[in-house]
C-alpha cells in the first residue's frame, strides 16, 4: 500500500497530539514494578505501548514485542527481577538482528538469569527472573539511553539498589533524565551523585495515579509543516504539551525557532497540560549546525525539513541512528536523493547537506524502511511536492497511530493506491 499525498493551500487547525510513549512505557514497568494493578492515564495508544501493555496484562511465557526496540530493553530488564517467573522474549525478524548484548552483559553482571536462544548478543533471550543483588555497575555512556534507563527502573527493586557509572562520553542524557524524573514521580530515591555515576537506593515504588503527557516527538512534524509552509496566516495549534517538559524532544520548539516558527503557550503552569500554538516568524538561518546526541529522534524530521528550505546543514551525534529500526542515515541518503539533494555521512554519526542537487526520482515513492519516523518526517515535504508517495504508510502506528487521520483533519487530500508488486 502507499498513500499520494496534496497538501491544503492553508493550514488552519487543532490536533490533539499522542500520549508521549517515552513517558509511558517508562510509567508502565515502573508502575507494574510497585506490584499493584493501576494504569497510568492517558496511555500512549501506539504499537511500541501496545505491546508492554499486553505483556503486563497477560503474562505469557512468550512475549512478542514485534519491532518495539523500547520494549526489547525494558522489558528484559523488568523480566529479569520478575523471582521465579520464565519467559521467552521475541519480535520481528529486524527485531533478532538489533543488539542486546550490552543490556544482557550488564544485567548478568547484577547476577541476572539470561540466556540467547538464537545468535549471540541478539534477540530472542530466555529470561530466568529471580532476586538480584544490585551494587556498583559500569557500563559505556554511548549506549543507547534506553540500556541505561531500563538498567536504572529496576534499581528500587535490587537489595542493595544500584549505583550506575558512566564512562566515557554520554549520549542521550535527556532521555536518562527523564527516566530518573518518572521514577521520583513514583517514590524512587535517585539521581546523578556526580557528572557521570548514578545512585539509586533500594527504596520501593509507590502506586499511584499518573497522568502521561502529550509527546513532543509527535509534534516535531507539525513544526516541520509550519516551517515548510509560505502563508503568513497559517497556523496550527498542539494541545497537551507542557512547558519544562522533561521530554528529550521538547528542544524542537527552540531548534524550529531557527527556521522561522514560533512557539506560544497558552499557559506556563508547571505540570499542567496547555495548547502550543506555532505560527511563523521573520527568522531563518541560512545554515544550521546541531549536535542532535540528546535528541536522535529528531535528525529525520530537521534533515527533510532544512533541504527543502535550502538551509545548508550539519548534523552531529547520530550513531545511534545506524542501529534504530533501520540504519537511518543509510535511508535517509537514499531517499533524499529521490527528492533531489546528496547528503553525504561522515564517521558513521554526521549527516551534511552542502547544497548538492541530483535529478529528483519520485515515480516510486519514499521507501520507509518499517521505521515510523520516516514515513512521518517525509510527509510534509507534501507541502513542497504536490502529490508525494509514501510506501507502506502504516508504519507509523509505532509511535503516532492517528498521524494519516490528523493530516486528512488539516486539509490534506490522502489517496490510497496500492503498491506494483501488490
Amino acid at each position: 500500500m502507499k498513500y499520494q499525498i496534496k497538501a491544503p493551500s492553508l493550514l488552519n487547525q487543532t490536533i490533539k497530539l499522542p500520549a508521549s510513549k517515552s513517558i509511558s512505557n517508562r510509567a508502565l514497568i515502573i508502575q507494574a514494578l510497585t506490584g499493584g494493578s493501576l494504569l497510568p492515564d492517558n496511555l500512549s495508544d501506539c504499537d511500541d505501548t501496545s505491546v508492554i501493555i499486553n505483556a503486563l496484562t497477560h503474562n505469557p511465557h512468550e512475549i512478542n514485542i514485534k519491532a518495539a526496540g523500547t520494549a526489547m530493553r525494558f522489558m528484559t530488564a523488568y523480566l529479569s527481577v520478575k523471582d521465579g517467573e520464565e519467559h521467552i522474549l521475541t519480535g520481528t525478524e529486524r527485531m533478532k538482528h538489533r543488539p542486546i548484548g550490552v543490556l544482557v552483559d550488564a544485567l548478568r553482571q547484577l547476577g541476572a538469569d539470561i540466556s540467547y536462544i538464537g545468535e549471540e548478543g541478539f534477540p530472542p533471550l530466555l529470561i530466568k527472573g529471580k532476586k538480584l543483588e544490585g551494587g556498583l555497575l559500569e557500563v559505556p555512556g554511548n549506549i543507547s539511553s534506553q540500556y541505561i534507563s531500563a538498567l536504572l527502573m529496576i534499581g528500587p527493586k535490587l537489595r542493595n539498589g544500584l549505583t550506575l557509572r558512566l564512562k566515557g562520553d554520554v549520549i542521550s542524557r535527556p532521555y536518562i533524565d527523564l527516566t530518573l524524573w518518572t521514577m521520583r514521580e513514583f517514590g524512587a530515591d535517585a539521581d546523578w551523585s556526580n557528572f557521570e555515576t548514578i545512585s539509586v537506593e533500594p527504596t520501593p515504588y509507590k502506586e499511584r495515579s499518573y497522568y502521561i503527557e502529550n509527546d513532543w516527538s509527535a509534534a516535531s512534524y507539525w513544526y516541520e509543516m509550519m516551517a515548510l509552509t509560505n502563508q503568513e496566516d497559517d497556523e496550527i495549534r498542539l494541545k497537551g504539551l507542557m512547558d519544562g517538559s522533561k521530554q528529550g524532544d521538547s528542544s524542537v520548539r527552540y531548534i524550529f525557532s531557527l527556521l522561522g516558527v514560533k512557539t506560544i503557550f497558552e499557559s506556563r503552569e508547571e505540570g499542567v497540560p496547555t495548547t502550543v500554538t506555532l505560527r511563523h516568524s521573520d527568522r531563518c538561518v541560512p545554515r544550521l549546525e546541531y549536535d542532535f546526541v540528546n535528541s536522535p529522534d529528531l535528525a529525520q524530521t530537521f534533515v527533510v525539513c532544512c533541504a527543502l528550505k535550502n538551509v545548508h546543514f550539519h548534523f552531529t551525534g547520530l550513531s545511534t541512528l545506524k542501529i534504530k529500526e533501520t540504519d537511518r542515515i543509510e535511508a535517509m541518503k537514499q531517499e533524499m536523493k529521490k527528492l533531489g539533494y546528496v547528503i553525504r555521512d561522515a564517521n558513521n554519526s554526521e549527516l551534511i547537506w552542502d547544497g548538492e542537487r541530483c535529478m529528483p526520482d519520485l515515480e516510486d515513492g519514499i521507501d520507509t524502511y518499517e521505521d515510523h519516523r520516516m514515513a512521518l518526517s517525509f510527509a510534509p515535504a507534501s507541502l513542497c511536492i504536490d502529490g508525494l508517495k509514501i510506501n507502506n504508510p502504516q508504519v507509523v502506528t509505532k509511535s503516532y497511530p492517528h498521524f494519516w487521520d490528523d493530516l486528512k483533519q488539516c486539509g490534506f487530500d490522502i489517496e490510497e493506491t496500492m503498491n506494483k508488486e501488490q
